[in-house]
């Protein structure tokens, strides 16, 4: 059965970027004797086999990728090519006007919030494949609004102190209570631990 997992490498301390960058959080994708790819992106890898049957496992399994504009803003979409899986999903406010790969690029603006990107990913992934949440704002809302099933932390062991946090911004008593680890796989620089949502 498919299901929508919130996934991102992040500090020891929560963060998926400092306050000036992503720092050392992705040095294990280069840091192994392994050469894959993600997605259709063509900029290869190389990590631990570990590391590598991991993501290949939970990537495999995505049909699209839910992401927030600010992430689309810093990336230019990825210049069109979808991250991980075969559609991009982005929760805006306004649809880019001017990005050139508009036209031909498998994306989809989406205006009305985070639980409609969601349910249009789930209609386009269909009931056998997963839809990735990226972290931060909107994969935080989405946990909120119980419309995440797993959460995958690909923890590096680096103390960022402050930065953009997994999780986004929580209000004072907020709480998300998450199942004890259901995988934990030790790589190199990087340990990828799953965590399921308990229902009810």
């Amino acid at each position: 059965m498919g299901r929508t997992v919130m996934s991102a490498v992040v500090s020891l301390d929560g963060y998926i970027a400092d306050d000036d960058g992503v720092g050392p959080l992705f040095d294990w994708f280069g840091n192994g004797d392994v050469e894959w790819t993600l997605g259709d992106a063509a900029r290869g890898f190389r990590s631990t086999q570990a590391s590598v049957d991991f993501m290949r496992d939970f990537s495999g399994r995505s049909a699209c990728e839910v992401i927030g504009r600010r992430l689309f803003d810093l990336t230019n979409g990825w210049n069109g090519v979808p991250a991980d899986g075969e559609h991009v999903f982005v929760v805006t406010h306004q649809a880019p006007t001017d990005w050139e790969y508009a036209d031909t690029a498998p994306y989809t603006f989406v205006t009305d919030g985070v639980a409609a990107a969601i349910e249009r990913a789930r209609e386009f992934a269909g009931p056998d494949r997963d839809v990735s949440v990226t972290p931060g704002e909107i994969g935080g809302q989405a946990l909120r609004l119980g419309l995440v099933d797993q959460v995958v932390m690909n923890m590096v062991p680096v103390v960022f102190g402050s930065g953009r946090p997994f999780f986004g911004a929580m209000g004072p008593g907020e709480k998300v209570l998450l199942g004890d680890p259901s995988q934990i796989v030790p790589g190199k620089r990087v340990t990828h631990v799953v965590y399921d949502v308990p229902r009810g």
